[in-house]
């Protein structure tokens, strides 16, 4: 497997040295090429990512990225933005599963996956910019809808066959759209449906989490449920992500590149490893997976945690924790 390596900004270069720490003790035959990507290359070059970077990573099967830095510089084109549009990632997975041993906020037992389309909605790289006003284009569409519909079938079917539509029909007509073709999708599959507005939605995650399993909606009231459920699930620090097209697809924590405490060794690496696991996942390798979430329920059992979750241990001692675990696992 050829593999792409976007460490990127921030803490991202730290999770990312993380991340390949576990995946060393695995003992893979993967090749990994390196891409420096994103706002420091873009401090340097004026060019954050190149048509050279896009065709590079495009003959990779996957990607394990970082964080980013994204300015707020009308010039500056978002790295995430364009490389979703360019490898076609149209679905972005988010599991929530709180990990055994983090204490939460939310005394509910609660497991469950936000599916978001990835490539359009506000998203859309569309926009002006005026001296009085400012315009961002909304894109929905048929397929669009459809793919992203399909996909949380497929996946509602190896879990409870259920599925619950977020939208904003009862303002947006383009949600109207959406939410039509959700439930057409979700009668031809046999997965059984209901919907709810996005602010109902937001609510009923706090109180609730335990009523839901497959959520779908479109790609900004996505970005936000699930840094919402982020909350409840123990931390940013702890949540990965997978962005899935038909050909390829990249793997990333949901938290960002946090400028404030990057270089300090005190970011939380564990959202960057169980975004390693989903790629393992995805790529077929069930047992190294749960190999990895083990070795992170043992290691977060024994009180080797980053100083987000009350720990003492840095970035890397974290991971060489879970990484000795992981290479003992996979000799046996």
């Amino acid at each position: 497997m050829k593999l792409a390596i976007i460490p990127g900004d921030g803490i991202g270069r730290e999770v990312m040295e993380a991340e390949l720490t576990v995946l060393d003790a695995l003992c893979l035959d993967e090749e990994r090429i390196l891409f420096q990507i994103g706002y420091g290359k873009w401090e340097r070059t004026k060019s954050a990512i190149t048509d050279e970077d896009i065709a590079g990573i495009k003959e990779c099967n996957c990607v394990l990225f970082g964080a980013i830095t994204t300015p707020p510089d009308p010039d500056y084109r978002s790295v995430l933005v364009r490389l979703r549009k360019e490898l076609d990632l149209y679905a972005n997975i988010r599991p929530f599963t709180p990990l055994k041993t983090v204490k939460l906020p939310c005394a509910k037992t609660f497991d469950f996956v936000i599916v978001r389309e990835n490539t359009e909605g506000m998203y859309s790289g569309i926009e002006e910019l005026h001296k009085d006003a400012a315009y961002t284009t909304r894109i929905i569409t048929r397929n669009g809808c459809q793919r992203i519909a399909e996909r949380a079938c497929s996946l509602a079917k190896e879990r409870k066959k259920q599925i619950t539509i977020v939208h904003k029909a009862n303002v947006l007509k383009s949600d109207t759209l959406f939410r039509d073709i959700c439930i057409d999708v979700a009668k031809k599959n046999g997965i059984l449906y209901r919907e709810t507005l996005v602010d109902t939605m937001a609510y009923e995650m706090i109180l609730h989490p335990e009523k839901f399993d497959v959520i779908v909606t479109t790609n900004l009231f996505g970005d936000i449920l699930s840094d919402e459920a982020a909350a409840i699930a123990g931390g940013l620090g702890l949540c990965p992500s997978a962005n899935i097209g038909d050909h390829h697809a990249l793997f990333e924590p949901i938290h960002g590149s946090a400028p404030d405490i990057a270089g300090k060794g005190i970011a939380n690496p564990i959202a960057a490893i169980l975004s390693l696991k989903m790629m393992l996942e995805w790529s077929g390798k069930i047992k190294e997976a749960r190999s990895i979430e083990s070795a992170i329920d043992s290691v977060l059992a024994s009180r080797i945690k980053t100083h987000d979750l009350g720990g003492t241990y840095t970035t890397m001692e974290v991971a060489k924790a879970i990484a000795e675990l992981v290479l003992d696992k996979n000799k046996n």
